[in-house]
């Protein structure tokens, strides 16, 4: 699957909350400052090029939904993010929140009763 700038990550985020959306909606639904609508345009059609979008056109307005559902992106991502930085290992992964204390006991404990379960 193709990568996102992080511009285009934030759009897609956006999208994906929307469903389905026109480039006012989605300039609206960003934070301030926000961009212009030129500048969504230009992403849209990128976006577009990247297959990671589809267009409907109602006269001379065009409305924009997701082809790529957010779980796959999301798959990819995180799959991206093992290779580069946790060697394919989830364990590493966990081990890393761990250490730096992102996890919570509970949460670690909610992790192995997940795991418990599908053993």
């Amino acid at each position: 699957m193709k990568k996102l700038t992080r511009k285009e990550e934030e759009i897609m985020q956006i999208l994906w909350q929307l469903d389905k959306a026109f480039i006012k909606e989605i300039v609206d639904a960003m934070p301030i400052p926000k961009p212009h609508y030129n500048t969504i345009s230009t992403m849209m059609k990128i976006l577009e090029e990247k297959d990671f979008v589809s267009k409907e056109k109602f006269g001379n307005m065009l409305r924009y939904q997701p082809l790529v559902p957010r779980e796959d992106y999301k798959s990819d991502a995180v799959d991206d993010l093992l290779a580069k930085y946790f060697d394919n290992s989830y364990a590493n992964m966990v081990t890393h929140f761990a250490k730096k204390e992102k996890l919570s006991a509970n949460e670690i404990e909610e992790i192995l009763s997940l795991i418990n379960k599908k053993n």
